[in-house]
């Protein structure tokens, strides 16, 4: 933080002699990071504990005039400018121009404390570098709180790692009316009893995570690689290996999640959501794969609890769970369209692919849900809500005890258009679909819906299904 007996002229250390002193030192930094400095004071860094920064007087020095003019145009909010979308295959990404950081974590910490004084940056970290922080300096952070538009750039093997063997702390918070953008960057090492292991986004705070990679990180709480109560937008990036104490092993959020072109891999939740969890917020996934996630109790894959989600052309691929290997609907309103469910599984108990809860809306559409396996109930399907599909192939799912496709408990209702429910098992009975009555299915088959080829049997009380 900024004190405000920092920000003083140089007279309060006493006449020309003082402010000559100032200028120097003040004019070497300069040199030596590559930043500009004006009438602002520089936070402390990880290794510089007890040391404060004050003003410089920009009337008596012409070279740090000259020096924030060259440097200026990398401290504006140039973030978006250029930048690749969706629809401009083809074209090379242009990144915003920015202020060299060198390869230095104290300088990367005193080059955000400037940033978000000076009302955003654009800052360029060194490439084939890794910035190593190894102290706690900012409410459980290794870096800074963002509290203004940043754009961290990186290259090559960039990274950013909080040291091992030192105190716990997440490498970065992006607090209410930050704008953090990472474009190129690896972020790893967090690790914290709160919420977010490597990145937190509080409520009025914005994260843009392009190109990059957080992975390895811990928490005790939620989200072990990023947890979002305010706005993330993730886009041809990897969230991997992420460990958290309870919910969304890779990602927890409770505010805006966008996912797009990226992968969600390989994290472990110690409650549910080993890949991702959304509660009560708005989920967007798009052309991802949420895929080999686990979860110690319940969703391998993804889960979202309350809310609205939507979910297109995407894979959920090789989650495990002791029940629901792949996708939960709980509560809320769940959209997927062509998405393909598969080889997830239920270990101990029911739901290998797809399970919607009481109270629950989800349509699926154009989709497979296929060679998912569960020990009890429901292979490839549970469905405790409401559950829709059209044009979707239940396929060659497996289950441990009845409904090898699908499993309509007494509270679901079930409704299917041209879909194809086809060569699923069940150990016991209801190889296609198995309905427990009062549930509904409707199977709608002048639209082309086909039950056939299941075993032991295509249906157990279901109108219309050939045993």
């Amino acid at each position: 933080m900024i004190d405000q007996d920092d920000i003083q002229g140089p007279d309060r250390w006493g006449g020309n002699r003082a402010r000559s002193r100032w200028r120097w030192w003040a004019v070497g930094l300069a040199g030596v990071t590559g930043l500009a400095l004006t009438t602002v004071a520089v936070a402390p860094a990880a290794g510089a504990v007890g040391r404060s920064l004050a003003a410089v007087d920009d009337r008596g020095d012409d070279r740090g005039k000259r020096e924030e003019g060259r440097r200026g145009e990398g401290l504006r909010d140039d973030r978006g400018k250029g930048e690749k979308g969706a629809g401009d295959k083809g074209k090379k990404e242009v990144r915003p121009k920015g202020v060299p950081v060198p390869c230095d974590a104290d300088k990367l910490i005193a080059a955000i404390t400037l940033a978000n004084a000076r009302g955003g940056a654009v800052l360029d970290l060194a490439k084939k570098c890794t910035y190593l922080l190894t102290a706690n300096i900012d409410d459980g952070n290794g870096l800074p709180t963002i509290t203004a538009p940043i754009t961290l750039n990186g290259g090559k093997h960039t990274t950013i790692k909080r040291a091992a063997g030192v105190d716990q702390f997440r490498i970065v918070t992006v607090g209410t009316g930050g704008d953090l953008t990472l474009n190129h960057l690896k972020i790893t090492g967090g690790q914290t009893d709160g919420d977010g292991g490597a990145i937190l986004v509080n409520p009025g705070g914005t994260l843009h995570l392009h190109h990059s990679t957080v992975t390895r990180n811990i928490t005790g709480g939620s989200g072990g690689g990023i947890a979002n109560n305010g706005t993330t937008r993730i886009k041809d990036s990897t969230v991997s290996r992420n460990t958290s104490g309870t919910n969304g092993g890779g990602i927890w959020s409770t505010g805006l999640l966008t996912v797009t072109a990226s992968h969600i891999t390989a994290n472990v939740s110690g409650a549910t959501g080993g890949g991702i969890h959304s509660a009560q917020g708005t989920l967007l996934v798009d052309h991802s794969r949420i895929t080999a996630n686990h979860s110690q109790t319940s969703v391998g894959g993804l889960e979202l609890f309350g809310g609205a989600g939507t979910v297109t052309k995407t894979q959920v691929t090789g989650n495990t769970a002791p029940a629901v290997g792949g996708v939960l609907a709980n509560s809320g309103q769940l959209t997927l369209t062509k998405v393909v469910i598969a080889h997830n599984t239920a270990t101990t108990g029911l739901s290998g692919g797809l399970s919607v809860n009481p109270n629950t809306l989800t349509v699926v559409e154009d989709s497979i849900i296929d060679n998912n396996s569960a020990a009890a109930n429901g292979g490839g399907i549970f469905n405790f809500g409401s559950l829709v599909l059209r044009n979707t192939k239940v396929t060659r799912n497996r289950s441990g005890n009845q409904g090898g496709g699908i499993y309509n408990i007494f509270s679901g209702n079930l409704s299917l258009f041209n879909t194809k429910i086809v060569k699923n098992l069940a150990v016991s009975e209801g190889g296609g679909i198995y309905n427990n009555v009062p549930g509904v299915v409707n199977l709608n088959t002048a639209t082309g819906t086909i039950v056939a080829k299941n075993r032991p049997d295509n249906c157990v009380d279901v109108p219309g299904c050939p045993g």
